[in-house]
């Protein structure tokens, strides 16, 4: 069924050859089908696999395609719908050459093949970062732009731009630099929000701020308060994935008032995926009491409360939830605070076995802290009213949990939750691995 396209094709090489070679490739796409493999296809897309990745099921996605799959909130396989005990995917290398090699034999371009951004090109736009000019805005915006759409074009591009010797320092520098436009800084911070899974941007992108004059930290509360929807994300992203050790904890939980800037965006935005992406980042910076003191007194434990109560919340964004308040729970503060609020401690056990195994372990903690450390009665009673001692002799029989950390954290929970409510509020325990501060 394909020869009389094939002849017609033929046919018309001769008088085609005028075309742009862009538009004749197309023609070609149009006029000639070929069968493509369905191993070389992402069960998501259907489109041929650019950068195939595998999850632990042993499915293998496209590596962006997947990324959009887990953080929308699932926590399964697409294709076998199987509970993921990992989020995590590795490269599928092996599929990738038996890919490219294919695209080699069969005519269109490898969907590896190399950047179309050149070396000089791009050597000439960080010697121009690093210099000083009056039309830096108008000038540069085009060029970053330009930049975006090369690094979303795929996994390559990505790495082509983290690996080039300067780069990742002349983006940061415009961050650095005073009197940049709203519309730059989104442009630089959207580039480095889609280099950071490559090797080492993370850690670089960490010296690179930490010890910079402290402007980059200003542009940032800049985009969080001012921003578009998008670069608030990015740029709470990006605050999240250089708060590695304890130094940038700290710049990020003093420097700018970024702390009250990221607590506003929770009530001034109503986007899960800005919820989550602030959740996670409060929940890196909250190392000391100080901190977590702070986010207890803006009032957090109420906002937590509320998304996990909402049936629409997705599994991830609670997940963020329950990370964040296992985190504040480890202060007095933070216990008393979910103490006085009525629905907390239900709400918590509500998840219980909904969400992963690392969340429902996080939110054990939480109901430990106030049922068994704190000793409140309120809690107690909210936990069983919602039928939280059966939930958590189901999570106790699933083998959750390394060692016997969470297994004493139910034990100590049961046996609180059974006595008859009103016999005392202190229990002797001896489920010391969660320190408080």
């Amino acid at each position: 069924r394909f020869l009389p396209k094939l002849k017609a094709l033929c046919d018309s090489l001769t008088s085609e050859q005028q075309r742009p070679s862009s538009e004749f490739q197309k023609m070609v796409r149009d006029e000639l089908y070929i069968t493509v493999p369905n191993l070389f296809r992402c069960p998501i897309s259907m489109d041929v696999m650019r950068s195939p990745v595998s999850l632990s099921t042993g499915v293998t996605y496209e590596r962006t395609s997947i990324q959009h799959w887990l953080e929308s909130g699932h926590d399964t396989c697409p294709a076998t719908m199987q509970i993921l005990q990992s989020k995590d995917f590795v490269p599928n290398l092996t599929l990738r050459r038996l890919i490219n090699l294919w695209a080699q034999s069969h005519g269109p371009a490898s969907p590896a093949s190399p950047p179309s951004l050149s070396s000089q090109q791009l050597t000439s736009l960080v010697q121009y970062l690093e210099t000083e000019n009056e039309k830096f805005n108008q000038s540069l915006l085009h060029s970053l732009s330009k930049m975006v759409d090369f690094a979303k074009a795929g996994d390559e591009n990505r790495k082509f731009l983290a690996n080039f010797n300067g780069f990742v320092p002349a983006i940061v520098g415009v961050l650095n630099r005073e009197g940049v436009e709203i519309e730059v800084l989104e442009s630089v911070i959207r580039v480095l929000d889609l280099i950071l899974p490559q090797n080492g941007v993370k850690e670089q992108l960490r010296q690179l701020l930490t010890k910079s004059n402290r402007n980059c930290f200003s542009s940032i509360r800049l985009l969080l308060q001012k921003g578009s929807l998008s670069s608030k994300i990015e740029s709470a992203r990006v605050l999240d994935s250089i708060a590695l050790e304890a130094e940038s904890k700290r710049l990020i939980a003093e420097k700018e008032g970024l702390l009250s800037v990221l607590n506003d965006l929770l009530s001034s935005e109503t986007d899960q995926n800005l919820h989550g992406v602030v959740f996670s980042c409060l929940a890196s910076v909250s190392v000391t009491r100080t901190v977590k003191a702070e986010l207890v007194r803006f009032g957090l434990v109420r906002v937590i409360t509320t998304t996990l109560l909402n049936p629409d919340t997705t599994i991830w964004l609670a997940e963020k939830c329950l990370k964040l308040l296992s985190t504040i729970a480890t202060c007095a503060e933070g216990r008393s605070a979910i103490s006085e609020e009525e629905k907390c401690a239900a709400a918590v056990a509500e998840r219980l076995m909904k969400v992963s195994r690392s969340a429902t372990e996080d939110g054990l903690a939480v109901l430990w802290s106030v049922c068994c450390m704190l000793g409140d009665k309120r809690a107690r009673e909210s936990v069983m009213r919602s039928n939280g001692a059966a939930k958590v002799l189901l999570v106790m029989q699933s083998g959750y949990g390394e060692g016997n950390f969470v297994r004493r954290m139910c034990g100590d929970l049961i046996k609180v939750l059974s006595v008859g409510l009103g016999l005392g509020l202190s229990y002797d325990t001896k489920t010391l691995h969660i320190m408080p501060c």
